[in-house]
């Protein structure tokens, strides 16, 4: 999948619009879901270019904005399954051809991905950021975090509570990466993420709110993007 450019889904893509009946043990918004995937031009296109998911055009748009990846880094995605973002890095940094280093880390199990270690460990666990950089080699140039908590329906409940995992993800990742570095993170729009706003400005030269083509229109999904990491202390590259 070297070389690949497509950001956007093509016009080859585009076929007639799939309507999908409700089977007998299929619920409603079951129902809406899956015609919402069949009909999903990033859907298609991931899986005519061999991602393993959608979110992969994500990452490609964030890069295209921002050039976040780049060849010989050292890179972790948080929360990796299935492993789109982790394929996107892999192909941007090229660790097979460079010092560079792509850590997937999950709780859930994935396939093997050539050019990436995949790491089983939840990273909340105290002693995943030793075992990290053991395989990153040192610290990190990039954490990337797509982690998205479970809905439960309710708004203002959702929105918390993956506010609380982006928190979470950034107390993990001002542990591992190294001065200059960057941090990427999903957010819901709803202002309980003030506060690790408020954070991460004062710890990065930038910061910058992100909503790629390839989010969802009706979704309210946003990324955080910090770049230039200054914190005190935070020299721990070899």
């Amino acid at each position: 999948m070297a070389g690949k450019k497509t950001t956007r889904p093509g016009a080859e893509s585009r076929t007639a619009a799939v309507r999908v009946k409700t089977a007998r043990k299929r619920t409603i918004s079951s129902t809406l879901w899956l015609e919402r995937q069949l009909n999903d031009p990033y859907v298609a296109e991931a899986g005519r270019l061999g991602y393993r998911s959608r979110a992969a055009f994500k990452l490609l748009q964030l890069d295209e904005r921002f050039g976040l990846l780049r060849p010989g880094m050292r890179l972790v995605d948080l929360g990796a399954a299935p492993g789109g973002w982790t394929q996107v890095a892999v192909e941007r940094i090229r660790p097979t051809e460079t010092l560079g280093r792509v850590v997937g880390l999950d709780i859930l199990e994935m396939a093997p991905l050539p050019g990436a270690d995949l790491m089983l460990a939840d990273f909340l666990d105290e002693t995943a950021p030793d075992r990290l950089r053991a395989l990153l080699g040192g610290p990190a140039d990039l954490v990337l975090s797509d982690m998205a908590a479970p809905t439960t329906g309710h708004a203002g409940t959702d929105h918390l509570r993956i506010t609380a995992l982006a928190e979470a993800a950034y107390e993990f990742t001002y542990g591992v990466l190294s001065p200059g570095g960057a941090f990427v993170c999903k957010l819901f729009q709803g202002g309980a993420e003030r506060e690790l706003l408020q954070r991460l400005k004062r710890d990065f030269a930038q910061v910058r709110h992100a909503k790629p083509p390839a989010s969802r229109a009706d979704s309210s999904e946003t990324y955080l993007v910090a770049t230039g990491f200054r914190a005190e202390g935070a020299d721990h590259r070899d």
